[in-house]
């Protein structure tokens, strides 16, 4: 696949996908004769492990250090399991909060939807 087809199937900007492979967060996708990138099912699994992984809001510092550790081998399949727990746990905390962010907004628009139930009957009993 080429980049613009890469782009549209992750609905990620061309210079995006550039951007990750030039810092390092995208292993270094081949080029075809032309020079054109030819991205792979295996560069597509990359790519779609990124956006997974920054949509959860993951840093792009983290990710860079995963796939640092992923391309040194088998050895350092323990640092990587152990920053993908860090990166868990931290989510689990984003998650909680943002639970609580909702249930508090919950409780604030259920006291709107209230508040205009009363003032819809106190101005149907004046009518």
């Amino acid at each position: 696949m080429n980049i613009a087809e890469v782009s549209r199937k992750f609905d990620l900007s061309q210079d995006t996908l550039r951007y990750y492979e030039r810092i390092g967060l995208l292993p270094s996708v081949p080029r075809n004769k032309s020079g054109i990138r030819d991205y792979s099912e295996e560069d597509c699994r990359w790519v779609e492990f990124i956006k997974c992984m920054r949509n959860a809001g993951l840093p792009i510092e983290v990710l860079i250090e995963y796939v640092t550790l992923f391309q040194q081998g088998e050895d350092t399949v323990a640092a990587r399991k152990e920053l993908l727990l860090e990166q868990r746990k931290q989510l689990l905390a984003r998650m909680e909060d943002m639970q609580s962010t909702l249930e508090r907004l919950n409780k604030k628009i259920d006291r709107y939807e209230q508040s205009v139930i009363v003032k819809e009957q106190e101005l149907k009993k004046t009518h």
